[in-house]
């Protein structure tokens, strides 16, 4: 995961400093504790559904004044700290961009992610 590689991607499309004022970015790591409870997290196992993914991406990107969104997710077991999910939108005024990456945030972690974790102390699934 390269935020510096898709944020120059996006810059390099044609049109983008005629229609971009505002990018945005979300960079999801892993928490070391839960929201239920605080309790201390050892691991997360990301399983990602990268079609839902990519038509929630395109969903976002058609919104009025966006000029572009970019996604990309890992899928697998991660330690607290390490990136699990990237997602940019690129647009005309803030209002249109914070509105689209909290559409883009919301559905792409509903529809897109599925997490377990895991606690500390827990044993692994067998």
């Amino acid at each position: 995961m390269n935020v510096d590689a898709m944020l120059a991607e996006i810059k390099a499309r044609p049109g983008f400093a005629e229609h971009v004022g505002m990018l945005l970015v979300h960079n999801g790591v892993v928490r070391g504790w839960s929201r239920a409870g605080h309790e201390a997290v050892s691991s997360v196992s990301i399983t990602l559904d990268r079609h839902k993914l990519e038509a929630v991406r395109r969903e976002v990107e058609s919104r009025p004044g966006i000029f572009a969104a970019a996604a990309e997710g890992r899928e697998g077991t991660f330690q607290p700290g390490e990136d699990i999910l990237l997602l940019v939108v690129a647009g005309d005024v803030r209002e249109n961009v914070r509105a689209a990456m909290e559409e883009f945030l919301e559905r792409a972690k509903g529809e897109a992610v599925t997490k377990r974790e895991r606690l500390a102390g827990e044993l692994p699934a067998e």
